[in-house]
């Protein structure tokens, strides 16, 4: 019996969040414990994020060379050694050392998605990058439960964890992940075989071509003009765009919520700490096994990505506006639900149609760029969400997130209207999805 290629990257992503979501209730108190501000706190998550803008791209373009499998056991390998130099931190300076240290060996991410994109066809591909949407929900799911539940006793305990996690993922990825990824069918098809139809404003050569290397090529940070060339498209740009508002919006929903919710919401009498925290995230997560675990499937077939994205977007602006009004708990779970279903919609559905509307030696370059927009989103989000809460102005938090979320809307609609244009459809009246 044939093994799923889709396994292992699954397995390797999931052990990886795990740890990554470990840190997420816990980071913003860790920090406190050495005295940072909300602000402060924003610039510790930012500078994570301005290292792997550096790094991610370079690390792209490394494992389009030597492979995928010898690149993420390096860029695992940085994310250990950080946590161990963060559970030793003495000093907050220490505690950036370790951030750094993660950032600059940053891939993990990228490279599973440019695996999904090796081993995938395209009318597979938003079932297939559900498989990092259902990691994610198992590691929101039970890293902040764990986290929360483990700094009860220790700040410290949390952070031992998630190095050992990534321990076991650097094994993980030695011993389970194939050194040559396998090939697609329509990938190894004779050139005499006719290509299948274009998605919905694509823009691939509709001639047979090459088959490039896995996913294509990386670009370098500063190849601006070959970035900029992407954003000139149509249809595609207007599905970066939204991308990029979705990472914005979603960033300052993570890297503030827990200084939010420590100002605004108590727990017999204590303000909320990283237990708290991390059981509305692991709720978050449950949601989002429940929505990709085979339900983001039958979605797509059903409505098709650009209806997802639409109403993906409609249940952002719902949860965050929520939110940001929330005072009790019951109304604080109506926030995260709608929030969580828009986190498991948007983010396959969106990846997806970008890498349907590149040809498959576009791939990596299209990979690349949402991940450096998603560094971009989180150096940006985290510093506006440190210096609104540090101020104390939590409700214009939130409904920061949902303005970005109703700009991405906006966005949605211009794009829905450009892809018709382009094949020659009528425009129809706006509908609510």
């Amino acid at each position: 019996m044939k093994r799923n290629p889709l396994l292992p990257i699954f397995l390797i992503v999931v052990v990886d969040i795990l740890g990554l979501t470990i840190m997420l209730p816990l980071l913003p108190f860790y920090a406190e414990h050495f005295g940072a501000s909300a602000f402060t706190v924003g610039l510790l998550v930012s500078s994570y994020a301005a290292c792997s803008l550096i790094a991610g791209p370079l690390l792209g373009r490394i494992s389009d060379g030597v492979g995928r499998k010898p690149v993420l056991l390096v860029s695992q390998a940085g994310t250990f050694v950080g946590f161990l130099i963060l559970a030793f931190a003495n000093t907050l300076w220490v505690v950036f050392l370790a951030r750094i240290i993660d950032g600059l060996t940053a891939g993990n991410l990228s490279l599973a998605q440019a695996y999904i994109a090796d081993v995938t066809e395209p009318k597979d591909r938003a079932k297939s990058f559900a498989v990092i949407g259902i990691a994610f929900g198992i590691g929101f799911l039970f890293g902040p439960a764990l986290s929360g539940y483990l700094a009860h006793y220790s700040l410290h305990y949390p952070i031992f964890v998630a190095a050992g996690l990534s321990l076991t993922s650097i094994v993980c990825t030695a011993t389970l992940l194939p050194s040559t990824p396998p090939r697609p069918a329509a990938a190894i098809a004779p050139a005499t075989v006719a290509p299948a139809a274009p998605a919905i404003g694509s823009v691939a050569e509709q001639v047979p071509e090459p088959v490039p290397e896995p996913a294509g090529r990386r670009l370098r940070l500063l190849d601006w003009g070959t970035y900029f060339q992407y954003f000139r498209r149509p249809v595609l740009s207007g599905l970066l765009w939204e991308f990029f508002c979705f990472c914005l919006a979603f960033s300052t929903f993570t890297s503030g919520f827990a200084l939010f919710a420590e100002r605004r919401f108590t727990w017999h009498g204590l303000p909320f700490g990283p237990k708290q925290v991390g059981y509305v995230f692991a709720y978050s997560g449950l949601l989002g096994i429940i929505l990709q675990g085979g339900l983001i499937g039958r979605l797509v077939k059903r409505f098709g990505e650009v209806k997802l994205i639409t109403a993906g977007f409609v249940a952002a602006v719902i949860g965050y506006t929520f939110l940001g009004f929330s005072t009790t708990l019951a109304i604080l779970l109506i926030g995260a639900t709608f929030a969580s279903f828009s986190n498991g919609v948007l983010r396959p559905a969106l990846t997806s149609l970008i890498t349907q509307n590149v040809s498959r030696g576009e791939q990596g370059v299209v990979l690349g760029l949402t991940q450096s927009l998603l560094s971009v989103a989180q150096i940006i989000a985290p510093t506006i969400a440190g210096i609104l809460i540090d101020r104390g102005y939590l409700t214009a938090w939130a409904l920061w997130a949902a303005v970005i979320s109703v700009v991405a809307l906006v966005l949605n609609r211009k794009a829905r209207a450009a892809r018709m244009l382009k094949h020659g459809l009528a425009p129809q009246p706006a509908t609510a999805g």
